[in-house]
């Protein structure tokens, strides 16, 4: 399944989408198939335009970030932070050494200002190597150095060196959760990325806090034109469209309870 998801999502993002529609244009043309070819072309020049010439990736991405706040107030205690991988360049560190951060850094920034804050709070770091072949440190083994460097000690991380995908990350983490005793936790990943996060744990019974962090949006982005920022757009509408396609996903196969989690769990009492 793992494979399957990497292989789709290499057809399914918009700009190879826009390749594979302009190619079909060309082949069907070729063959003599000219209002077929002239359709697929059409549609490969519309998702490129979109993709790069619009603020619909921002907008949808935003709609996500916008899903869960921080808390209002900082809970008084802690007993663990979960901190989801995905932020470290691991292939990069295997060759260069040190600790390499991409975009989604702000997970492990933010994790260590919680560790600060409560110093007798668990941090259990879950990822595994998520490339395909499989042959690097996940963010769990390597974060390790990142941690020590913020005087954090070993014995207070947990790793959870397995998952691949977030199902993973929330199957793998609660199974770890019971084994150490813990509940009260917040959980840490990319603000775009708690919808889908937080319904995966809720429909393994695991409430959290959710503690979003990496935005990526102004919170303010309409619908409309951009062509100040093509490359952007093309990377925030790839980002978007991923995330709705793993929501989507994840709804259908029944990982989670609906489409687009709520803020409250299904069985809160009101207020």
């Amino acid at each position: 399944m793992f494979l399957l998801s990497k292989i789709f999502w290499l057809v399914a993002q918009p700009l190879s989408l826009a390749f594979f529609a302009a190619l079909a244009g060309l082949l069907m043309t070729a063959a003599g198939l000219r209002r077929s070819g002239s359709a697929f072309g059409l549609i490969g020049a519309l998702v490129l335009f979109v993709s790069l010439f619009t603020t619909s990736g921002s907008y949808f991405l935003q709609m996500l970030e916008d899903r869960f706040p921080r808390p209002a107030a900082a809970p008084a205690t802690l007993s663990c932070v979960i901190v989801l991988g995905g932020a470290l360049e691991n292939e990069v560190m295997a060759s260069r050494g040190g600790i390499e951060f991409n975009q989604a850094a702000d997970r492990f920034i933010e994790t260590a200002m919680l560790a600060k804050r409560y110093p007798q709070t668990r941090i259990l770091v879950s990822g595994g190597d998520g490339s395909f072949s499989g042959a690097y440190d996940g963010d769990a083994k390597a974060s390790e150095a990142f941690f020590a460097a913020f005087g954090i000690g070993p014995e207070r991380l947990i790793r959870e060196e397995q998952s691949r995908t977030t199902f993973e990350n929330a199957r793998n983490t609660q199974a770890l959760l019971a084994a150490n005793g813990l509940s009260n936790c917040a959980l840490v990943t990319s603000a775009f990325h708690m919808p889908r996060s937080v319904g995966l744990f809720r429909k393994l019974g695991l409430e959290v806090t959710p503690w979003p962090t990496d935005y990526r949006t102004s919170g303010t982005v309409t619908l409309g034109l951009d062509f100040t920022q093509p490359s952007l757009n093309a990377q925030l509408t790839t980002t978007a469209m991923r995330e709705w396609i793993g929501l989507a996903a994840y709804s259908f196969g029944s990982r989670t309870d609906s489409l687009l989690p709520s803020v409250s769990p299904p069985n809160a009492s009101p207020r």
